[in-house]
């Protein structure tokens, strides 16, 4: 069974498994990892887990214009399966990035994880005091497109950004995927 836990450095060669199938250059939605993040060696594991779990604390301080962000890894039998994060408040970057980004690694995809993981971090943020959090995901992505809409996504339009035009979903968060989220524990009983 699936569940999200806190990013560690207990799972480095499982996260570098789940690094590798991306494939190199391939941005890892979900992750917060950067272009100058080293990942390779334990020591540049263990920073830059340090650094995503830093800001997932809403009380403390984030650097000026970066929002704080909670980070959870989507796991079964220590076998990383996918990233999501959740961006706490509403700063430019959020604004045109989202609230929540999400990624699954290839070999894990179409089992609805990304659906599952998306409505536990809606519980999340509606604990951080949100009402209503936005999704964005690229024109051409069907799988996020449908992840979203069943997790209560209102479709407000596209805007091109600097990664090319983009959809944008709002969800209430009084409306939450529970009837989704159910289906799919059940589907893997």
């Amino acid at each position: 069974m699936a569940e999200l836990i806190a990013p560690t450095v207990r799972l480095h060669p499982a996260w570098l498994e789940a690094h590798a199938e991306w494939g190199p250059g391939r941005h890892e939605d979900g992750f917060g990892l950067g272009p100058s993040d080293e990942v390779d060696s334990p020591a540049g594991f263990a920073a830059w887990v340090a650094g995503l779990t830093d800001p997932s604390d809403p009380a403390k301080p984030t650097d000026a214009g970066k929002p704080g962000c909670t980070y959870r890894w989507i796991v079964e039998n220590d076998r990383v399966l996918g990233g999501i994060a959740l961006r706490h408040g509403s700063s430019d970057f959020v604004r045109w990035a989202g609230h929540l980004g999400y990624g699954i690694r290839p070999s894990a995809r179409g089992r609805g994880l990304a659906t599952w993981a998306l409505s536990r971090m809606l519980d999340e943020a509606r604990g951080l005091g949100l009402d209503r959090v936005l999704v964005v995901c690229a024109v051409d992505n069907v799988a996020s497109v449908k992840t979203i809409e069943r997790c209560g996504g209102v479709f407000e339009g596209i805007r091109d950004t600097k990664f090319g035009p983009a959809r944008r979903y709002w969800i209430e968060l009084y409306d939450t995927c529970f009837r989704t989220s159910t289906a799919w524990t059940e589907a893997r009983s």
